[in-house]
């Protein structure tokens, strides 16, 4: 008689085989997601250069000049606003007002054109997103910014990704902060767990703060 069809070492190779075309689709999906969430596309702490050094460190953080100063329109309108010329010379026409690295300022200043800097925070052109609800109703710039007084050019800070607004929106309470500390860098919420809590739902009501998951939120 002769020997069984199949040698016996065939059963291994099929249940290798069997996983393996679980196991590749399912690492294939996985690499994927997990690629989209990176840094390498979301652009979180991804250098970008602009056309004139400004040092948010030193602005925000050692002269304690309040956001709203160049950011202007953050409270009022969906966008926070870039800085004029007029506003930077409003105070370097007298701070530092020969210096070199001020040249181009100077020169967009007394030209009437607009410095182009380099857009850092930029969503999609589907998502709708009003700096001002989200100040107005409690949400600090730090939040979403970080920690703009530490960082000497600025990065995008946060995600920005569907999953992380969603996150936010459907539970608001531990991202509110009093009205007096919506542009402080520094503000945290009560150390003790209870304490936040309380404050955080305090807040929501006081701002009267809802839950907003719907697809016309953001998408309109």
């Amino acid at each position: 008689m002769s020997g069984p069809l199949f040698p016996r070492w065939t059963n291994t190779v099929s249940r290798l085989s069997a996983a393996a075309l679980l196991a590749v689709p399912a690492i294939g999906i996985g690499g994927l997601m997990a690629y989209v969430r990176s840094p390498y596309v979301t652009n979180q702490q991804m250098p970008v250069e602009q056309p004139i050094e400004f040092d948010h460190r030193h602005h925000a953080g050692d002269e304690q000049i309040d956001c709203r100063y160049c950011h202007w329109t953050v409270e009022k309108a969906p966008s926070a606003g870039i800085p004029s010329t007029t506003v930077c010379m409003s105070c370097h026409a007298q701070v530092w007002n020969k210096s070199p690295y001020l040249t181009e300022v100077r020169k967009a200043f007394f030209s009437d054109q607009p410095i182009p800097w380099v857009r850092v925070h930029n969503l999609p052109d589907f998502v709708y997103f009003n700096h001002s609800i989200h100040v107005n109703k409690g949400v600090g710039c730090a939040t979403c910014h970080g920690r703009i007084d530490q960082m000497g050019a600025v990065e995008q800070h946060a995600p920005l990704t569907m999953a992380w607004c969603l996150d936010c929106h459907r539970n608001p309470e531990p991202n509110l902060r009093p009205a007096e500390f919506i542009t402080s860098m520094t503000w945290s919420p009560p150390a003790d767990k209870a304490e936040a809590a309380a404050l955080g739902k305090k807040l929501k009501e006081e701002y009267d703060v809802h839950s907003r998951t719907s697809c016309s939120t953001c998408h309109r």
